[in-house]
């Protein structure tokens, strides 16, 4: 997950504010005694968590050597990187020889620049600026799910029951729309899209902030393109909403629940024939996200349906992707 440090230019309790309200992870500031009397949140400067030239590092670009002082830099921790000119001195350079450059910028198409660079952009924003709107508009870009996933549409070929077992809910601290939801799978490599309880039912009382994810040995998709199992996840971590169009927004876990279930297995295969399976709880309540943006029950699912997944390269070690040659069946 990318970060977003605020530095209010010159001090200001409505940037630091509108900071703290819009998720910043950072405000940096040579007066953190101002920002603690308005909230928690880490700081940064000559007194603060994060000292200058111990903990993080800054580097003026203005040639290739500066680059590579920069990259240099990055090995021991952050980097701030800035220019005059952001559309002169490309970041491109810097985001392919390390993934510890944050980018000094001062407005929302600066911002944009960033973290476009390369595709995969800057590892974090920091937002030099006097202005709290502009510091909630970048802040939508960076926390409010900048990243894209390609979904793609997988036949279903069988749905099978397995007994009993323990399953996982995710609950956050987002309230989920109709379309979204995690992206869990049996594999690293395949996940299936299933989607969040927050549809009308005769069971149960629809619950929009919680996903009945699947078995606890599961693979969830993670801000950042890293996974973990489900039976892993803890409160005050992330996970990553998805909504039918691949659109994506972080999500704060609240609680995780495990809990011993009648379980299903659903098996769908790509249209270039790459399988996927997950693991889901035996129950009515448990949805997929159909091809079309719908959802569609386990109890109703069919051989034939179509459902959307995410296809992933390369393997994983310790949730991040390594090149390396595994198979998971």
């Amino acid at each position: 997950m990318k970060a977003l440090w605020v530095e209010p230019v010159p001090f200001s309790t409505e940037v630091v504010t509108a900071a703290l309200e819009a998720g910043a992870d950072a405000v940096v500031t040579d007066e953190p005694e101002r920002v603690r009397a308005l909230g928690r949140i880490a700081t940064v400067g000559q007194d603060g968590e994060l000292e200058w030239g111990r903990d993080v590092f800054l580097a003026t670009i203005a040639s290739s050597e500066d680059e590579d002082r920069a990259v240099e830099l990055a090995k021991q921790g952050p980097v701030v990187v800035e220019t005059s000119d952001w559309t002169v001195i490309p970041l491109e350079n810097l985001v392919a020889r390390s993934n510890r450059v944050y980018a000094r910028v001062g407005s929302e198409e600066e911002a944009r620049l960033a973290l476009g660079a390369l595709e995969k952009g800057v590892a974090g924003i920091v937002l030099a600026t006097n202005d709290p709107d502009v510091v909630r508009r970048v802040a939508a870009l960076v926390k409010g799910g900048g990243e894209q996933v390609a979904l793609v549409p997988f036949t279903v070929t069988a749905i099978r029951p397995l007994g009993m077992g323990d399953r996982v809910c995710v609950d956050t601290c987002t309230l989920f729309e109709d379309g979204e939801g995690l992206l869990v799978g049996n594999t690293s490599s395949a996940m299936l899209l299933v989607h969040a309880e927050t549809l009308e039912n005769p069971y149960v009382a629809p619950r929009p902030f919680r996903v009945n994810a699947g078995a606890v040995h599961a693979y969830c998709l993670l801000p950042g393109g890293r996974t973990a199992y489900l039976a892993d996840l803890r409160a005050g971590e992330t996970v990553l909403g998805v909504d039918a169009q691949g659109g994506t927004e972080t999500a704060a876990i609240g609680r995780v629940k495990v809990e011993r279930r009648p379980l299903l297995l659903v098996e769908a295969v790509a249209d270039d024939g790459r399988p996927a399976s997950v693991v889901l709880q035996n129950a009515e309540t448990i949805r997929l996200v159909r091809e079309g943006g719908g959802a569609v029950s386990v109890a109703a699912l069919a051989p034939g349906d179509r459902v959307l997944g995410l296809l992933l390269e390369g393997g994983r070690h310790f949730g991040h992707a390594i090149e390396e040659t595994i198979r998971e069946h």
